[in-house]
């Protein structure tokens, strides 16, 4: 349904959009009837051609106005892209009928230059209706104009073009009417067809406005993309930290709606969390450059030019939904030989784990071929949770422990030292202190070395986890 904020502003924008296009339709109304009145008794083409022209109006008005009603309704189950392109189908009609009445105006000019003389009476009264027809247009068109750019409405927008160019055919009118006044009163037989003269540049007027919009209407029912957007679009997310590549780029508009879809690579070893982040920037990127845009980003793995030995055997694990650790990789006389930890279902049989860690080497040498030898340590994953007897208290075991503890220089204090009992089995998990600048690596041979060496002072340990944390934790 949306917050009532938006529901506001939803319902403000479908309120102006309508009441400006009524307002359009009662001026058309007005302008038609006035010029019909006048070019039948003065026998001017040129108002008679304007005078279509305006009915013509009135009906694209018309049209325009049921468009704005019908667009602005939400997208539903059968029109998931929004009613739209009513618009911009509204615009398409409104091009049609202009290009009819410039059609009109062209056979009747025609005629009455070379085949049919009509005596023109240039009256007071039609001079008032053309100029009251240019400053009624003029007000009309400029508040289209305000609100087609306020909410990117391509049926106000087009009549606002329409009628800021029928300000200009009505000049020419005036100016052709003038002409006939002037050549009865000063007998000057040239300027008698200056009358279906200016029709003739009404109708030029009108193809002139027609090609426009007939450009704009089929570019958008034909979902063409606007002119250096994809290419802004592209470049933007080009330099989101994390694409690799921009793959695909797609724009659609209907009515004042832009739809987005992009589809971008990421490194295959990216995680499904950061993959989100990402998509998450890319998106702010497409609306920075069309702010009301419904975009859609799909994320393709790639790989990438970085990656190492060990990236891309993770990446062949991630790929069957599995996750290896303890990789190594040793270079014995230019063959390279794998071992890697495997973390499978507990409820697995053997055979079926096999079976699973058969197919994974395999995908692993077809990935990577110049692993020369892998070997697969499988390990149970644990998905139930154990039930147990509460901590207990073996201050022997803490103190045997700690004496071993001292055998590691590097260890700068061991504490929280827990002794858990779970079905019958002891296990062990302490804190060890270590140098903040010591490598990560040397850190695990440490911890590795130390829980080997309390499972021999203390045959009894079935599991010892040691979490390790740099110096600067224990000093806060």
């Amino acid at each position: 349904m949306g917050t009532p904020g938006i529901q506001l502003e939803l319902h403000s924008m479908q309120a102006e959009k309508r009441q400006v296009a009524l307002n359009s339709v009662y001026v058309a109304v007005v302008i038609t009837v006035l010029k019909l009145l006048v070019g039948y008794r003065t026998g001017s083409l040129g108002i008679l051609s304007e005078a279509a022209h305006s009915g013509l109006d009135f009906i694209a008005a018309f049209i325009t106005l049921l468009s704005v009603r019908v667009s602005d309704k939400p997208a539903d189950a059968d029109h998931q892209y929004g009613h739209g392109k009513v618009e911009n189908f509204s615009a398409f009609i409104e091009t049609g009928l202009l290009l009819v009445t410039c059609v009109w105006i062209v056979w009747e000019a025609v005629k009455r230059l070379m085949f049919h003389e009509v005596h023109i009476d240039p009256t007071i009264s039609a001079f008032l209706v053309m100029f009251l027809s240019m400053v009624l247009d003029v007000w009309r068109s400029r508040k289209l104009k305000k609100i087609a750019n306020k909410y990117e409405s391509q049926a106000l927008e087009a009549d606002a073009l329409h009628f800021s160019t029928d300000v200009w055919s009505s000049g020419v009118v005036i100016i052709g009417l003038a002409l006939v006044w002037a050549a009865e009163r000063f007998h000057i037989a040239g300027l008698t067809k200056a009358d279906p003269i200016a029709a003739l540049v009404v109708a030029m007027i009108v193809v002139y406005v027609s090609s426009r919009l007939a450009r704009q209407t089929i570019d958008a029912l034909l979902d063409a993309a606007p002119a250096g957007i994809r290419a802004d679009i592209i470049e933007r997310v080009s330099k989101v930290e994390g694409v690799l590549e921009v793959d695909r780029v797609r724009i659609r508009r209907a009515g004042n709606r832009y739809f987005v879809e992009v589809s971008i690579g990421l490194a295959r070893r990216v995680t499904f969390q950061r993959s989100e982040q990402v998509v998450g920037d890319v998106t702010k990127a497409i609306h920075a450059i069309l702010p009301n845009a419904d975009a859609t980003v799909r994320s393709i793995p790639r790989a990438s030019g970085e990656e190492n030995i060990f990236d891309r055997i993770r990446a062949v694990a991630s790929r069957s939904n599995y996750s290896v650790h303890d990789v190594s990789v040793q270079d014995l006389g230019g063959r390279l030989l794998v071992e890697q930890h495997l973390e499978l279902d507990e409820q697995l049989t053997l055979k079926k784990a096999h079976d699973v860690v058969t197919r994974l080497e395999a995908e692993i040498r077809a990935e990577v071929p110049e692993i020369s030898s892998i070997l697969t340590h499988i390990e149970s994953e644990p998905n139930t949770i154990e039930t147990g007897d509460a901590v207990i208290q073996d201050k022997v075991l803490v103190q045997k422990l700690r004496k071993t503890v001292s055998e590691f220089p590097e260890i700068i204090d061991v504490h929280d030292v827990v002794i858990k009992k779970v079905r019958d089995l002891i296990y062990l998990s302490c804190h060890c202190t270590m140098a903040d600048d010591l490598p990560l690596s040397r850190v695990h041979d440490i911890s590795t070395a130390l829980e080997i060496r309390f499972k021999q002072e203390a045959p009894e340990l079935f599991k010892v986890l040691i979490h390790t944390e740099p110096q600067t934790d224990n000093t806060r």
